[in-house]
């Protein structure tokens, strides 16, 4: 190839690079219609939630008193309360909490740092990303098959542990992405200084990497049951009840009894024609919302801890 030739080749990609590729002053300026554009959609979505905010409290704030939260759900408005549903809310969290986050973290430490990069691993990941985008209501057709009608024996049917499995379910898949995200998040000098000093990879894991990754970890975890807590669709599909008025006792006894959440009974409230239940319904809504951001800053709480300890 001939130097003239060569030279002509360079123009020539000179030229096409020019044309697909803006000027400095022109890429300011499709910068700033972006900025502009992101900035006007989370203003959008802001005014959106406060202006929802703002007719909850509204509608809420009148019908929150100590009759309405100690009293059973009835069919008068004047004496409805959310008792049963709000500690039936309570059980179902703590149980999902205490069966997701070990399950999920050692499926996560599993996945990430003992399975070989392989066919299986990568059928295995696609698995789960797919798992985290189910429709909850599929969940909770599952829950029935399988923690309603075939674990009966062990789960005594439309129970709160049956509900407690299928949120587990549900949340997990987040849990997993989340911890292998936190993992993949340390550096891989810190593996390979432990491995140095002739420690093994579990005690490169647990004492090591498990540490480092733990803030990221409980921050996927949060997510996750802040989705658990506002679900409805699964636990109408194995049988969670509206109306109950009774609590379930603080026993093992208590996991085989029937229940009922908030949110079944915010819905409830609702799709009833009254408007003195929707003020009901918007009183719950802010109950939920305070046991949510309880849930929430206690998880913060430890996160912050254990981050500042490392």
């Amino acid at each position: 190839m001939t130097a003239s030739n060569q030279a002509f080749q360079d123009d020539s990609l000179e030229a096409k690079k020019s044309n697909f590729i803006p000027d400095l002053p022109t890429r300011y300026k499709i910068d700033g219609i972006f900025k502009f554009v992101a900035w006007a959609a989370i203003i959008c979505a802001l005014t959106v939630l406060v202006i929802l905010l703002i007719d909850v409290a509204v509608d809420g704030l009148s019908k929150i008193n100590w009759q309405f939260l100690t009293s059973y759900p009835s069919r008068r408005p004047s004496e409805a309360g959310i008792l049963s549903s709000m500690v039936g809310t309570i059980w179902v969290m703590v149980l999902v909490a205490i069966f997701t986050f070990p399950v999920g973290v050692g499926a996560g430490i599993f996945l990430e740092e003992f399975v070989a990069d392989s066919f299986f691993e990568n059928i295995i990941e696609v698995n789960i990303s797919n798992l985290a985008a189910v429709p909850s209501i599929i969940y909770g057709l599952l829950g029935l098959q399988v923690f309603v009608r075939w674990m009966f024996p062990i789960t005594g049917g439309r129970t709160i542990i049956s509900g407690a499995f299928t949120l587990t379910l549900l949340v997990l898949p987040i849990v997993i992405i989340a911890t292998r995200e936190a993992l993949r998040a340390v550096p891989g000098s810190m593996r390979q200084a432990g491995f140095a000093l002739g420690a093994t990879r579990w005690q490169v894991v647990r004492d090591i990497i498990f540490p480092q990754a733990l803030p990221g970890i409980l921050t996927g975890t949060i997510l996750a049951l802040s989705r658990a807590i506002g679900e409805t669709a699964p636990l109408i599909t194995i049988g969670a009840l509206t109306y109950v008025a009774f609590l379930p006792p603080l026993s093992l006894e208590g996991l085989q009894s029937t229940f009922s959440v908030m949110p079944i009974q915010i819905f409830n409230w609702v799709s009833r024609p009254q408007k003195e239940f929707h003020l009901l319904a918007a009183g719950a809504i802010l109950v939920l919302m305070v046991l949510l951001l309880m849930m929430n800053g206690i998880a913060i709480y430890l996160r912050n801890r254990f981050q500042i300890s490392r």
